[in-house]
């Protein structure tokens, strides 16, 4: 299978070379890898021309991340895609042979692994581990959802069942991914390992004002997809507080 992987950047001079260096290491060679550039003004398009994987680099204005993921969906090629962000890395070399093995093996449309949060400035030092669990699509209802970083999903699913909602400022991910599973009943396959490291300081929890935009957007995404939602965003909230104590 090609596997399509998508990192978006704007001015990421500072953390582009370690998500480059974890792509070139990846042992598996069908990787149509796809760098949407939100026309950066520092030295990121040039540490990208470094990296002899990148396939397709189109380096514009754009209207935020979800926008700039949508186009690199639209330019993808390969059977499965998945997103590499410019601040995040692959955790081993087979990370995406195994991603691969677990859509071959088990027959799944879409599929999803374990996380670590590491530190802003050394991620080699573990902060939260976000372990996912086997998918059950009754969790959904209990604000389950899968790490997005590590989730892959076969291409014409986007073409069928949409691509980001632009409306959607933080959550847009939240939205998409309760659209796949809950809405449209994706099959999806676990894989127990942890596959991406992401290093803390996302948008999403950034500020009080975002957090409170990121409840908000969640609600309606909840409410998008007739889930439930004030179950669903208490239990997702507090879920959250083991993974700082969860042991590797």
């Amino acid at each position: 299978m090609k596997v399509s992987i998508i990192t978006a950047t704007h001015n990421s001079e500072k953390t582009i070379s370690d998500t480059l260096n974890s792509l070139e290491q990846q042992t598996y060679k069908d990787i149509d890898f796809i760098i949407i550039d939100g026309a950066s003004k520092d030295n990121t398009i040039n540490l990208i021309k470094k990296c002899s994987r990148v396939t397709t680099i189109i380096s514009e204005p754009d209207l935020g991340i979800y926008d700039a993921l949508n186009k690199g969906i639209s330019a993808a090629t390969g059977d499965i895609v998945g997103f590499l962000h410019s601040d995040d890395l692959f955790a081993y070399p087979d990370a995406v042979k195994d991603i691969v093995s677990t859509f071959v093996d088990s027959g799944c449309d879409a599929a999803y692994a374990d996380l670590e949060y590491v530190s802003k400035d050394d991620k080699n030092k573990v902060i939260r581990l976000w372990k996912s669990g086997q998918y059950q699509r009754d969790k959904l209802k209990n604000g389950w959802m899968p790490p997005h970083p590590t989730f892959y999903m076969k291409r014409d699913l986007y073409s069928r069942f949409g691509l980001f909602d632009l409306s959607f400022k933080i959550a847009a991910d939240y939205d998409s991914l309760l659209r796949y599973l809950w809405s449209n009943k994706v099959k999806m396959a676990y894989l127990p390992k942890i596959v991406i490291k992401m290093r803390v300081g996302g948008a999403s929890n950034r500020s009080l004002k975002n957090i409170i935009l990121k409840t908000k957007e969640d609600i309606e995404a909840l409410k998008n997809n007739r889930i439930f939602w004030p179950r669903a965003l208490l239990i997702k909230n507090f879920s959250k507080i083991p993974q700082f104590f969860i042991k590797k």
